[in-house]
C-alpha cells in the first residue's frame, strides 16, 4: 500500500490494523525521536549496561513489532509504548545478569530532568518499587516510567495519559515521593542505607 503522502495518524492507523508497511513507516519516520528516548534510557544508567541505543532500540522494536491488537494513537503513544518495553529489555537484561551473579546489578539512575536528583540504585529492586506502586497508583507508575525512563516532557506524559498537566504533576511529585520511600527502605534492608 502507498503511503507517502499519508500523515502520521493515517500511517499508525495502518498499522493498527495490521498493515506492515505503515508500520515501517512510522518506525523510519520516528527512528531519530526512537534512539533519542534509548539514549536517555541508557543515559540515566551507569553500571554493567554493554549496549547501545541503537541495540536497545531493535531490542524493542522486534518485541514492538511482534505485539497485535494496539490502537496506536499519535506520536507521543508511540514513543511512551517504546520507552516502556525499552524498560522491560533494561530489567531482563539486569534480572539475567543478578541470576548469573546472584547478586542485584546496581546501577546510577541519571537524569537530565532538573528534580530527579541521581542516586545509586538497584535496577531491579527499582522495576519491583514502580510494579508495587503501579499497584497502589498505575497512573502514577506511568507518570515515573514516562517522565524518566522516556524523558517525556510534562504536556507529554500528559497528551500520551490523557490527563491535565496539573494531574501528571501531582502524579509525579507522589511517584517520586513514595519511591524515594521504598528504595530508601529496600537499601535499609540491605545494608547499604544509614
Amino acid at each position: 500500500m502507498e503511503h507517502a503522502s499519508k500523515p502520521l495518524e493515517g500511517l499508525l492507523e495502518d498499522w493498527s490494523a495490521g498493515d506492515s508497511s505503515a508500520r515501517d513507516e512510522v518506525i523510519a519516520l520516528l527512528y531519530p525521536s526512537l534512539r533519542d528516548v534509548a539514549a536517555r534510557a541508557l543515559a540515566r544508567e551507569r553500571g554493567a549496561i554493554s549496549l547501545h541505543p541503537t541495540d536497545l532500540l531493535h531490542e524493542a522494536l522486534i518485541k514492538l513489532m511482534r505485539l497485535n491488537e494496539i490502537k496506536w494513537v499519535d506520536r507521543a503513544h508511540v514513543l511512551g509504548l517504546s520507552a516502556t518495553v525499552m524498560r522491560q529489555v533494561l530489567i531482563d537484561r539486569a534480572r539475567r545478569r543478578s541470576a548469573a551473579k546472584r547478586e542485584g546489578e546496581h546501577v546510577t539512575l541519571v537524569s537530565d530532568l532538573p528534580d530527579a536528583p541521581a542516586d545509586v540504585v538497584d535496577l531491579i529492586a527499582l522495576d519491583d518499587a514502580l510494579n508495587k506502586l503501579a499497584m497502589v497508583s498505575a497512573d502514577a507508575a506511568r507518570v515515573v516510567e514516562l517522565r524518566y525512563f522516556s524523558g517525556l516532557s510534562i504536556p507529554e506524559v500528559a497528551t500520551v495519559l490523557g490527563a491535565s498537566e496539573s494531574t501528571v504533576k501531582r502524579h509525579w511529585a507522589a511517584a517520586r515521593a513514595w519511591l524515594a520511600d521504598a528504595l530508601g527502605e529496600e537499601r535499609d534492608e540491605h545494608g547499604s542505607g544509614a
